[in-house]
C-alpha cells in the first residue's frame, strides 16, 4: 500500500460513511436493496413516515440505538481520533453515520451531519435530550418538559443536514480531503470532494471499491478502513511529532 504524503501545515477534512462502521458490525440499508433492517426507508427515515406511524419509527430507532451500543469502535475510528490529536485545530471529521462510534473512539472535532442515535428532541418545544436521560420504554417517548412526542435526532430524507455552512467553510479551507467508506452517491455529502478539490485540496479515497464520485479522487487506496487507516495515520502523524 502506497501512503500519500502529507505536510505538517496541511488542513485535513475527512468524510466518513457507512463503510467504516460496517467493520464494527453496523448495517446499512444499502446492503439490502433499499431496505434498512427489513424496513422500507420511506417508512422509517422520512418525516412522512414518522407522521404516519411514529410508533413504528420509534421502535426502529430504539433497536438501532441498542445495536449501536452493542458494538465497539474499530481500529479505523481510533486511528482518526489519533490523527485529530496530532493535527488539532487543523483537522475536521464529518460523518454521515449516526451510530456515535467516532465520539466513543475519542473524536472531538466531529460533525455528525445526519444526527445521532444518542439524542432526541421534542416535536413541539424543540428541547434536546440524550437518550440516556429519557424513558424510552413508552411506544412514543414524551418530552420531559411539555409532554409532547419526542422524535429521534436523525436527519431524514428530505431534511437539511446539520451544520452545512460550517462544513462548506472548512471544505474551502482544506488542503487535504479524504473520504472513507462512502458510496459517493448520497448528496450533499457526495459533493464535498468536488468542493474541496475545486479549492485546491488533494483528494484521497479509502474504500473497498471505488465510489461513484471517484473521478474527483486524486489518490485511491482500496481496502478496509480498519486496515488502511492505522498505517496511514502512523505515517502522517510522524510529520508533526
Amino acid at each position: 500500500m502506497t501512503i500519500p504524503e502529507i505536510r505538517k501545515d496541511d488542513y485535513i477534512v475527512i468524510l466518513t460513511g457507512a463503510g467504516i462502521s460496517a467493520e464494527s458490525g453496523i448495517k446499512t440499508f444499502r446492503d439490502s436493496d433499499g431496505l434498512w433492517e427489513n424496513h422500507r426507508v420511506e417508512d422509517v427515515a422520512t418525516p412522512e413516515g414518522f407522521k404516519r406511524d411514529p410508533k413504528l419509527v420509534w421502535a426502529f430507532y430504539k433497536e438501532r440505538y441498542h445495536q449501536s451500543h452493542s458494538v465497539e469502535p474499530n481500529a479505523g475510528h481510533y486511528a482518526l481520533s489519533k490523527l485529530e490529536s496530532a493535527f488539532k485545530n487543523k483537522f475536521l471529521l464529518v460523518t454521515q453515520n449516526v451510530d456515535g462510534l467516532h465520539t466513543r473512539a475519542g473524536s472531538k472535532r466531529v460533525i455528525e451531519m445526519h444526527g445521532t442515535l444518542n439524542t432526541c428532541f421534542c416535536t413541539r418545544c424543540g428541547r434536546n435530550f440524550t437518550m440516556r436521560e429519557v424513558d424510552i420504554t413508552p411506544d412514543i417517548p414524551p418530552c420531559l418538559y411539555c409532554g409532547k412526542p419526542l422524535r429521534p435526532d436523525i436527519v431524514w430524507f428530505g431534511e437539511m443536514p446539520y451544520r452545512m455552512d460550517e462544513i462548506v467553510s472548512k471544505l474551502n479551507k482544506a488542503t487535504v480531503f479524504m473520504s472513507i467508506g462512502t458510496s459517493g452517491n448520497v448528496y450533499p455529502a457526495a459533493n464535498f470532494i468536488a468542493i474541496a478539490r475545486s479549492n485546491g485540496a488533494r483528494t484521497i479515497g479509502v474504500n473497498l471499491q471505488e465510489p461513484e464520485n471517484s473521478t474527483h479522487i486524486d489518490e485511491f487506496i482500496q481496502g478496509k478502513a480498519g486496515d488502511v487507516l492505522p498505517k496511514l495515520v502512523d505515517k502522517w502523524i510522524s510529520v508533526v511529532s
